[in-house]
């Protein structure tokens, strides 16, 4: 999940490609039953939300990939709402935060507000915006109106000094204006410059990312998890309890994590977590997506129904779904 980990998303497909051609056979094969997403549903069937999923299609000629890629870097070759919902819905799952993929598309958010525009009840959008160009406030209030009510931001190889623009203030500072979190892709290394910029705008809702990889080199770093508790202080501050697949023994059932979360849970509350597959990253094998929700849906056995119910459905309702 990071480059300097070792461990990255390239490395991880490339040594799955074989799973994943018959993980994409077997999707399509689920889902050509219907044209597309049904337009509205059941809440009662389907009540939690995925606040973490990415989504693209090889309608290149519509959406094209950033840099001019071909449809060969994208594995699984096709992954549309409908191909995600066919293996979410059965767990239960009724709306999904989506995703704007850098790699993919960088800050050409249109598949994604194309999608939210097909199903509004269904889709919410972390998008991404180019904090270098001038009117990102504007920007911001813009694209709330189609869908996206939050931002990937953190450190890439053409931008370590992540959080430091003038853009990246106006961000910030609108952000706490719109309610449209900040989603922070950070490892721990990061994690004191996101306290220094929760200080500096305390009133800027926050999410983090994946555990903030903490547990991305197979073993969890107390002091990197002391450091991810210590933003618990900063009351808009929420985490996502994502990306198992990344983290610690990196296969099913995933209990490994579960002191991790429970940790997290001591600190932040269960109304400041929030579950998430971030598929299709998860339903590589030896991966899959029900491992992924069952840990939290029928595993854990420290938390009320309460607790359950904020962790997969209110805090990413509240997070994303507030409009």
């Amino acid at each position: 999940m990071t480059n300097t980990s070792g461990l990255t998303r390239r490395h991880l497909l490339a040594s799955t490609a074989v799973a994943v051609a018959g993980l994409h056979s077997a999707m399509s094969a689920t889902s050509n039953a219907g044209e597309d997403v049904p337009g509205t549903f059941d809440e009662k069937k389907q009540p939690w939300i995925d606040a973490h999923s990415h989504i693209w299609t090889t309608d290149l000629a519509k959406y094209p990939l950033r840099n001019n890629q071909t449809v060969e870097v994208l594995a699984p070759r096709s992954f549309t709402d409908r191909e995600l919902m066919a293996i979410a819905e059965p767990e239960g799952v009724g709306r999904v935060v989506l995703i704007q993929h850098h790699p993919h598309h960088g800050f050409d958010n249109s598949y994604l507000i194309d999608t939210w525009k097909k199903h509004p009840d269904r889709f919410r959008i972390v998008g991404q915006i180019d904090d270098g160009k001038t009117g990102v406030d504007k920007l911001m209030k813009s694209m709330l109106l189609t869908g996206v009510t939050g931002f990937r931001i953190g450190p890439r190889e053409d931008q370590p000094n992540w959080h430091t623009s003038d853009g990246m203030q106006l961000m910030w500072k609108t952000a706490a204006e719109t309610r449209q979190s900040m989603c922070c892709l950070i490892g721990p290394d990061n994690l004191a410059e996101l306290d220094a910029m929760c200080v500096k705008y305390p009133e800027t809702p926050v999410v983090v990312d994946h555990f903030a990889r903490i547990g991305v080199s197979g073993q969890v770093v107390e002091s990197d998890l002391n450091s991810l508790c210590k933003l618990s202080a900063h009351k808009t501050v929420k985490v996502k309890i994502s990306a198992y697949y990344a983290l610690g023994k990196k296969s099913p059932p995933h209990h490994d994590l579960v002191p991790m979360i429970k940790r997290l849970l001591e600190a932040f509350g269960s109304d400041r977590l929030m579950w998430a597959s971030d598929s299709p990253y998860q339903i590589m094998e030896p991966n899959n997506y029900s491992a992924s929700i069952r840990l939290i849906r029928d595993h854990i056995d420290f938390v009320t129904p309460d607790e359950r119910l904020n962790l997969l459905q209110k805090t990413a309702a509240s997070t994303f779904f507030f409009v």
